[in-house]
């Protein structure tokens, strides 16, 4: 590379697509979406959602991807080079990442837990799914199983980041086609569930009746949050890109593999509750407990169980490497750490925050302890870390990461970038310079002021 000899890069284009779409590609697409989508108006919802993808989620990722690769420095280097003054913008991108892994970490950890439990002892879980979520994480004592699994689950994680780009892109090249083929399995088999066609009906019938305001932003929110926006991870990836990639092209490839996984999961989740007459919902709760009583209602529930959460922790662990690896660019560039030693630093700081993190969803809820704002209620440790980042910490990142590049770097700058100097086309050039200017930053802003002054829960 020209920016940096030294700085490693993705060694193929195909690799770069697969990465960055295992970032994109998340717990949230799994089991929040179909939440969403039923509750929005399903099929409704899904052309909705599909509007919002194309017009903001594509501009925002072009924006961070020519950001990344025009300096070829993680989150923070990157502003700092283009502006020094808004270098801050990077570094908020940074703290996000680190306090998502943090949590992150635990859920992939409860994943890798649920796939032996589904192989060793179904029978337990089935008997109480909701006493068996809870008992894993602490109503009957410390949570120890919980923990441990969380612990191996970052060990996988850094051991991936540990082998910088390389190993990234082989774990991607690897769990990528086989979450595609899992999730495809698991759709084919939920729609063809006795009952499945009411599902399939629901989600594809339109009733633009349902859509209002809350409706689209949600869309928006989801659109949003499931591409790894605002934290600087893609800011990152595209540092590891020469001009010959053509970002144009790879924006576009991202979206769509990150929208199908969204698509599929919703025409898996949907139809199985709809056969089974099990409500959906969101959050751990439902991809814990709920779906327990449709894997047990189903035939061969014990098997598809078991590749859920394969497919759980294959969504889990494609981005939490997209994370953490951010977190570790900035020690390394910023701040001049070794690789091996950040990776160690940051392992042991993340283990004891998502520690607390796991102990708050039972012991302290049993113990009382609350905070309380605005008429939202959220556990210490807990679900505050969520609400920090999900409504307010992201959606400020994607915010002035927009800002800065359609009012302070430049919109045509950015477009220089994404063409490699002219060498790819950009048709839709022109469009993509008024919505990272003038739309992205007020739906973005929507999002905010939605989050935090009127207590929406679109992420």
């Amino acid at each position: 590379m020209t920016a940096n000899e030294n700085r490693a890069e993705f060694g193929s284009t195909l690799g770069f697509i697969l990465s960055a779409a295992g970032s994109a590609v998340g717990l949230g697409n799994i089991w929040k979406f179909p939440g969403k989508a039923y509750a929005c108006g399903g099929g409704a919802f899904l052309i909705v959602y599909l509007i919002m993808v194309a017009l903001i989620g594509t501009s925002v990722m072009m924006a961070e991807f020519t950001i990344g690769r025009k300096t070829h420095k993680g989150a923070v280097g990157a502003l700092k080079e283009l502006n020094s003054k808004f270098a801050w913008i990077g570094g908020l991108g940074v703290l996000t990442g680190f306090i998502i892994i943090c949590y992150y970490c635990q859920v992939g950890g409860w994943a890798m837990y649920y796939v032996v439990s589904y192989i060793t002892d179904v029978q337990t879980v089935w008997a109480d799914p909701m006493a068996y979520f809870l008992g894993m994480l602490g109503s009957n004592g410390l949570p120890v199983a919980a923990l441990v699994w969380a612990l191996v689950f970052l060990f996988l994680t850094a051991f991936i980041i540990s082998h910088g780009t390389a190993g990234i892109e082989k774990m991607s090249t690897i769990l990528m086609p086989v979450l595609f083929l899992l999730l495809i399995g698991l759709m084919i088999r939920s729609c063809t569930l006795p009952g499945a066609d009411e599902g399939l009906k629901y989600m594809l019938h339109v009733d633009w009746s349902t859509i209002n305001g809350t409706a689209i932003l949600t869309a928006l929110g989801q659109a949003f949050f499931s591409l790894s926006l605002g934290m600087g991870v893609m800011i990152t990836y595209a540092s590891y890109l020469s001009k010959d990639d053509n970002l144009v092209s790879n924006t576009g490839i991202i979206c769509v593999l990150d929208t199908l996984v969204a698509l599929f999961a919703g025409f898996m989740i949907i139809p199985a509750v709809f056969a089974t007459g099990i409500a959906p919902g969101m959050g751990g709760a439902f991809g814990f407990a709920t779906l327990a009583g449709v894997f047990m209602a189903i035939p061969g529930g014990q098997f598809i169980g078991m590749l859920f959460y394969f497919l759980l922790f294959f969504a889990a662990i494609t981005s939490s490497t997209s994370i953490l690896e951010g977190c570790t660019a900035y020690l390394v560039e910023e701040k001049g750490f070794e690789r091996k030693k950040a990776l160690v630093g940051l392992s042991i700081v993340i283990a004891i925050i998502g520690t607390l993190y796991t102990l708050s969803q039972v012991y302290m809820n049993i113990k009382g302890i609350w905070i309380s704002r605005s008429g939202l209620e959220f556990p210490i440790f807990g679900d505050f870390l969520e609400y920090l980042t999900d409504r307010l910490l992201l959606p400020l990142g994607a915010f002035f990461t927009t800002f800065f590049v359609g009012w302070i770097w430049g919109p045509d700058k950015s477009i220089t970038e994404a063409t490699s100097d002219g060498k790819y086309k950009f048709a839709l050039a022109k469009p993509y310079a008024f919505l990272v200017k003038y739309v992205d930053p007020i739906a973005i802003g929507a999002i905010i002021v939605a989050g935090m002054v009127f207590g929406m829960n679109i992420s």
